[in-house]
């Protein structure tokens, strides 16, 4: 015990001195209940292990039926947890579940939801907005700032109260497993004024924002959900780098800030996880930058935290760096058990578990639950997925389109006399973004798969040969848009070639870091990146093409040495726009 506290005290001293200034004027609004009568009364109810039990947040879902559903109602009932975290269901499941779950409640429970991009990271039938990539290609942060608003009814519509969004990690590595399109991009200070537009956003909307993945998990290559990423950087650059966005987000306000699963010796040389070190959540996060609100561990079901730690032992550990909330517990009642054992053993004192228990007992009166009132299922889904929630959808990815290359003006492109073609490549059938563009153009559509052989390949590129200008989509096969490619040689090779014939539009519906792993797209005449292969972002794009809409995204990140952050050429219809001019002049 005494060699962890002067490793404590060594880190903070070590620490302490290089700390850039810090101005902390944003204090979590939810802190003004900590003594309110309603959270008093509530006190005066639990036990001393009741009032752990409100540290710690279990997974539930929507999705698993009778069997798991009871094994909520036992932690919710006999262990008196504090929170839910739901994953994967469907909205209709996800309120009557939750309603459930409230009135097997003694005190009204926090729920909270994975929404990066909305409920559809978790939730069948429901809006996904645009990766966290795409967003930071937009110009407009008042835009960010509505989609957090919606974000918010939307989740608060679906019974719950916290989002475990925004990513303020700086993606500084390509090749991250882990956050990459999840991130805002490489550069700090867009990182920062995203992500605190998006925090008020949900925090106007009453739904709490939790930053993360605190301190800094952008530069790794290593997923935490499978191993202990190291990060290596000393502590002037996580400073100046990794810490800024979380830094400007404690000064705007933000409720929550989620901790990583990292390593990283310079701000704790003992190698334990970043989730379980008191010099860097107690030292750093809650002494030196004075973070007053919600400090939430990732999920302790990680491997970045289980190896070669026991469930509800790690927990504790947990606790004692300073977390006041405990994300997936996987043993409650062992959890519990070992930091009553702790506060016994004078290692944390039960007044410190009660001004934890505190502040997450003011949050849910921020939120409502003083005054909970069930959701109803009835109608959910049209109350979710309205017509301006889409249309929202739509805008954002308009914004975020960005046009690395148009040469000799081809966009908005004009039919003329030309011989148009499309060719789809990593689709099997017409898609969306061709059916769209057939609206617009006389042009025939040709699909071709990732793994096409020689053959294939070849046959296309005979039936191309006789026209004018090709639209080439590039899609994406996999679930997620990551940094990889799974082209085989013929259909590299063609990409190549066509990337050097006069008059071709590459539209990627990838991320864009793939761009440095395709050979000759950054020769086309023309190069958009939609960042991502939804259906919406295909329909935007056809649409752009034809000049219904303007392009401003600027890259969020740099891409080898083909193109830097912050490129992006704005591309608007000119001639629409020279029509509406001659109107304006009649006036």
């Amino acid at each position: 015990m005494k060699r962890k506290l002067s490793i404590y005290i060594l880190a903070i001293l070590i620490t302490a001195p290089a700390l850039s200034q810090l101005s902390t004027s944003g204090n979590p609004d939810f802190l003004k209940y900590k003594n309110s009568k309603w959270v008093d009364s509530v006190m005066t109810t639990l036990s001393p292990d009741e009032r752990i039990a409100q540290l710690i947040m279990v997974a539930a879902f929507s999705n698993r039926g009778e069997a798991h559903k009871n094994e909520i109602l036992e932690l919710v009932q006999e262990q008196k947890v504090g929170g839910l975290l739901f994953f994967q269901g469907n909205p209709e499941a996800q309120v009557k579940l939750m309603n459930e779950y409230q009135r097997a409640a003694n005190v009204p429970l926090l729920g909270a939801i994975d929404a990066e991009w909305g409920l559809g990271m978790r939730l069948d039938n429901t809006i996904s907005y645009p990766y966290q990539m795409a967003l930071g290609a937009i110009q407009d942060e008042e835009m960010i700032y509505k989609m957090g608003r919606e974000i918010a009814r939307q989740i608060k519509r679906a019974g719950l109260h916290l989002n475990f969004a925004p990513v303020v990690d700086v993606n500084n590595n390509p090749e991250n497993p882990v956050i990459n399109y999840r991130s805002f991009g490489e550069d700090k200070h867009n990182v920062a004024e995203k992500g605190i537009a998006y925090m008020k956003g949900l925090q106007d909307g009453r739904v709490l924002a939790t930053a993360k993945h605190f301190p800094g998990h952008g530069d790794t290559d290593t997923d935490s959900h499978y191993g202990l990423p190291q990060i290596n950087h000393p502590f002037s650059r996580l400073d100046s780098l990794e810490l800024y966005p979380f830094k400007e987000l404690i000064r705007a306000g933000v409720g929550g800030m989620m901790v990583a699963h990292l390593n990283i010796p310079a701000l704790d040389s003992t190698g334990v996880a970043s989730t379980l070190s008191k010099p860097i959540i107690t030292g750093l996060l809650k002494e030196q930058l004075e973070f007053k609100g919600l400090v939430v561990t990732d999920a302790m079901n990680m491997k970045g935290v289980t190896l070669g730690n026991l469930p509800g032992v790690v927990d504790n550990d947990a606790i004692l760096a300073g977390n006041d909330m405990l994300e997936y517990s996987e043993d409650v009642p062992r959890a519990i058990e070992e930091v009553r054992a702790a506060i016994n053993a004078g290692l944390i004192t039960q007044e410190e578990i009660d001004a934890r228990c505190r502040k997450i007992l003011a949050i849910k009166q921020w939120v409502g639950l003083d005054n909970y009132q069930p959701s109803k299922a009835a109608n959910i889904l049209k109350e979710l997925n309205t017509p301006k929630a889409k249309e929202l959808n739509e805008d954002l990815i308009k914004a975020s389109l960005t046009v690395l290359k148009n040469e000799n003006m081809l966009l908005p492109l004009q039919q003329k006399e030309r011989k148009i073609a499309s060719l789809s490549i990593g689709v099997e059938r017409e898609s969306v973004f061709q059916k769209n563009l057939k609206k617009n153009y006389e042009l025939e559509n040709f699909q071709l798969s990732e793994e096409a052989g020689e053959e294939e390949v070849e046959n296309v590129v005979r039936k191309l040969a006789n026209f004018d200008l090709l639209l080439v989509a590039i899609h994406d096969t996999q679930s997620r848009p990551r940094n990889n490619i799974n082209f085989s040689e013929d259909v590299a090779d063609l990409i190549l070639q066509l990337g050097n014939r006069e008059n071709t539009i590459f539209s990627l519906f990838k991320n864009p870091y793939v761009i440095d792993k395709i050979e000759g797209i950054e020769n086309a005449n023309g190069l958009i990146v939609a960042y991502q292969d939804s259906e919406t972002a295909q329909k935007v794009t056809a649409g752009f093409i034809a000049g219904k809409s303007v392009a401003s995204g600027k890259l969020p990140v740099s891409i080898g040495n083909k193109f830097g952050a912050g490129e992006g050429l704005t591309v608007a219809n000119i001639p629409a726009l020279l029509r509406l001019y001659r109107t304006f002049l009649l006036f």
